[in-house]
């Protein structure tokens, strides 16, 4: 059966691969030899991980990229299907969320803005159904590919304040479902729909939310410590092994999954 982990140069894109999640992906899949190519509107932070795998050894090049502009991301697939030949692996990891879409501790719902929800939505949700209708072209021309979706432990679990953000990772995952079961359908089993659920991470959008200016965290990131049974929140590294089983060849029976990275926070009770 060979290596079921070998992913050797496959091509990865990452949307939101600017990002602290993203960026350690990238990182990670380009010295495990896989060809990857980080989208972002952010391009002097792309040129600065571009430098940095690169100078590592891994193969990493750096695209514009608005997850909203289908028009963009088809120019985007077009180039580097010429360039490469094929799209082995999309991760869906572009999303965010902003302050009207969330609702403070001082706050209740009639504070919530609605426009400022649909954006989120809309980044969150809409901005992974427009990449996965692009890149998923060349995957069925080719006969093979994996798609992987981000979605949250806030899909799982109500949380205060997340409005817009929790429900458009509910969405991811429902989307998952249903794009695991429409492409083996209608495409075959060699195109495979999965989703990752990171628990808790650091990333520069939550940091002064779980983290005080001196590094302790937060009421809210105590809580959410105490609720992890680990203990911790997680690293970036720490979301690389399971990306790479659901893009490889070891998950080749795996689709509709949403793939838990959490410490164990989503087991808490009480």
């Amino acid at each position: 059966m060979g290596n079921l982990f070998n992913i050797k140069d496959y091509v990865v894109v990452i949307t939101g691969g600017t990002g602290v999640l993203g960026r350690a992906i990238a990182k990670y899949l380009a010295l495990e030899g896989a060809k990857v190519i980080i989208g972002g509107r952010k391009e002097d932070v792309g040129a600065a991980i571009v430098k940095d795998i690169t100078e590592s050894g891994g193969a990493c090049e750096f695209v514009k990229m608005d997850v909203m502009n289908q028009e963009q991301i088809q120019e985007t697939c077009d180039y580097i299907v010429k360039k490469y030949d094929r799209v082995d692996t999309l991760l869906n990891a572009a999303g965010g969320n902003q302050a009207g879409a969330t609702i403070g501790p001082d706050q209740n719902f009639f504070d919530l803005k609605t426009e400022a929800f649909q954006q989120v939505l809309n980044l969150n949700l809409t901005g992974t159904v427009i990449p996965t209708q692009v890149f998923l072209k060349p995957m069925v021309e080719q006969g093979k590919g994996s798609i992987i979706n981000f979605s949250s432990m806030a899909a799982f679990r109500p949380m205060t304040r997340v409005c817009g953000y929790a429900a458009a990772k509910a969405g991811i995952s429902n989307f998952t479902a249903y794009m695991a079961h429409e492409c083996a359908k209608k495409f075959g089993e060699g195109i495979r729909v999965n989703a990752i659920a990171p628990g808790f991470f650091i990333t520069e959008q939550n940091r002064s939310l779980l983290t005080n200016p001196d590094g302790t965290y937060t009421e809210r990131g105590n809580d959410v410590v105490r609720q992890t049974p680990f203990g911790r929140m997680g690293e970036p590294e720490e979301l690389c092994g399971t990306i790479h089983y659901l893009m490889s060849d070891a998950s080749k029976f795996v689709t509709g999954t949403v793939a838990v990275v959490d410490g164990g926070f989503n087991t808490y009770a009480m």
